[in-house]
């Protein structure tokens, strides 16, 4: 359906493609993979025609219908999320305003004189829009816009008074409602909470068009894709499978093209070592020049890309009191909303509870309470005996100092560090080379995600509370991540939305329901297989 020829593409002095090809096929659903700046993004923006290959060509088959749904998202205001969704939806809508035009005209006395061949378009309209489902579009809209976790007030309100989130979802769900031939979805699993995804998951299930897309969420990519195609180096290459598959059938490659460097290394130095003990020995001549003919005739092997990843020794967290925190007949309303009302929970010291909860539940009220960034209206919130607390949520990226760079940030917050170790927090976190001269107001939102972890897990607390704290990350900074926090002696009260992150750390859930909050011992994994559900919004 769209084939990639010998493309190459360079942005300023950066090489991103170098002769590379691939195909998508139909019934394919592909995972576009590669580390942070490999060009995924512009390889969508080749394929959809905003940009152009320096060489090669993009083949796209005739007559076929592409959906590209990107960060980017544009403006929206004046319409309600539905009407916004179903003015995306294609053809449909096309053929619904000329409908709309044509039953005004019908209308129009200053029209009258036309009418027959209104009437006589407008039946040809008719049958157009019936033959395209349209009379069941604002119902097929409403429900793709319920499957990502929009009310029924939010759909019907002004799309201009949503957040930037929810307009991601909007957008998302108006190339969902298209069905279009082939779907091009850069990220679409970025803000959208556990129950949205698990239903995205299996809206793409059943999804028979063709899918390139890209997703820093594993368990997402493994329930979707049959393939892969990794950027890396300028080349682009396709492993069959998921995304699992792929992470083993590239460490296997790397590990025999490792293998075969090292015994074509050791053979050349055998005949270099050779060369250079015979060359000024005339009985030896013919064959030093035989050895030297066939050493330049050898096609060199190349060692593996490794992809940076530092790794990085954290320093152990001090030791808190066995109750880390303690929650007492907490009431906490918004306006005429109740959230909590006469809350109890103990968390223990050791214990990584992941709080789990349908959208307004509280799981981010929740985590204020405890860090006390709210107060409760009745109750007690209370910290143990030597608790030392850390708290990310999304806006401790605000607190940044646009001025300064990373690695005046560090310096700034660790002054009795040296540059050598701060160098290599920095690396540990995707800042390497020149990237730790930053400003911090250029940084991106996964950047600065990541700074904040540093600043962080550097001068480690021995409480974790985290809101969301992969939402930014790509998979190779989460998996780091997720080492790191594996290894962590403390304790973690967080909310995620990636179930490779929940299942890899928690070992106590707290659910939030209407009736109050429900505990589960065990980590993320055993309340899936106790609840026979994924997420409490969702129910086998």
């Amino acid at each position: 359906m769209i084939r990639l020829d010998n493309i190459s593409k360079q942005n300023g002095t950066r090489l991103i493609f170098i002769e590379a090809s691939a195909s998508l096929q139909k019934g394919e659903k592909i995972g576009l993979v590669g580390p942070n700046g490999a060009g995924k993004t512009t390889l969508f923006r080749m394929i959809t025609g905003q940009e152009e290959p320096d060489e090669g060509q993009i083949l796209t088959d005739r007559g076929i219908t592409i959906g590209f749904f990107s960060q980017d998202v544009g403006e929206m205001a004046g319409r309600s999320a539905v009407a916004e969704v179903m003015n995306g939806a294609g053809p449909v809508s096309e053929v619904g305003a000329e409908l709309a035009q044509l039953e005004a005209a019908m209308a129009d006395p200053d029209q009258a004189d036309n009418l027959d061949a209104i009437i006589e378009r407008f039946g040809e309209v008719q049958a157009r829009f019936e033959e395209l489902d349209g009379y069941a579009l604002d119902g097929r809209a409403r429900e793709v816009l319920d499957g990502l976790g929009f009310s029924q007030e939010m759909m019907n309100g002004d799309v201009g008074k949503l957040s930037g989130g929810w307009k991601m979802r909007v957008a998302l769900a108006r190339i969902l409602l298209m069905r279009p031939d082939v779907m091009l979805l850069d990220e679409p699993s970025n803000h959208l909470d556990l129950e949205s995804l698990i239903w995205l998951e299996q809206f793409l299930a059943g999804y028979d068009g063709a899918l390139l897309m890209t997703s820093h969420d594993r368990e997402f990519m493994n329930r979707v894709i049959n393939k892969v195609v990794e950027i890396d180096g300028g080349s682009l290459t396709a492993y069959s499978g998921d995304y699992e598959f792929y992470e083993a059938q590239r460490a296997l490659n790397e590990k025999q093209q490792q293998a075969q460097f090292e015994r074509q290394q050791a053979m050349l130095a055998k005949e270099i070592n050779f060369i250079e003990r015979f060359k000024a020995r005339a009985s030896h001549a013919a064959q030093v020049q035989s050895r030297v003919k066939k050493l330049d005739k050898i096609e060199r092997v190349e060692p593996p890309k490794r992809r940076q990843s530092v790794a990085f020794d954290f320093r152990p967290a001090p030791r808190s009191g066995d109750d880390v925190a303690s929650l007492k007949g907490v009431h906490k309303r918004y306006g005429s909303k109740i959230i909590y009302e006469g809350l109890d929970l103990l968390v223990r010291r050791k214990e990584r509870c992941c709080v789990l909860g349908v959208n307004g539940a509280g799981k981010s009220t929740l985590l204020k309470l405890v860090t006390g960034t709210t107060d409760p209206d009745q109750g007690a919130v209370t910290l143990g005996g030597s608790v030392k607390l850390g708290y990310f949520a999304q806006h401790a990226m605000d607190l940044l100092d646009g001025d300064s760079t990373v690695f005046e940030t560090l310096e700034n917050s660790f002054p009795r560090d040296n540059q050598g170790t701060l160098r290599t927090l920095a690396g540990a976190f995707g800042f390497s080379g020149d990237e730790v001269e930053k400003k911090c107001r250029v940084l991106s939102g996964g950047e600065k995600a990541r700074l904040v972890m540093a600043l962080m897990l550097f001068d480690p607390p021995n409480f974790l509370v985290l809101d969301e704290p992969t939402n930014h990350l790509d998979l190779a900074t989460k998996e780091m991540l997720i080492n790191s926090l594996s290894t962590f002696e403390g304790t973690m009260l967080f909310v995620s939305h990636d179930r490779h992150f929940l299942a890899a750390l928690s070992n106590r859930v707290l659910e939030l329901t209407p009736e109050g909050i429900h505990m589960y011992d065990g980590g993320y994994t055993e309340y899936v297989a106790r609840t026979g559900h994924e997420a409490p919004g969702l129910h086998a």
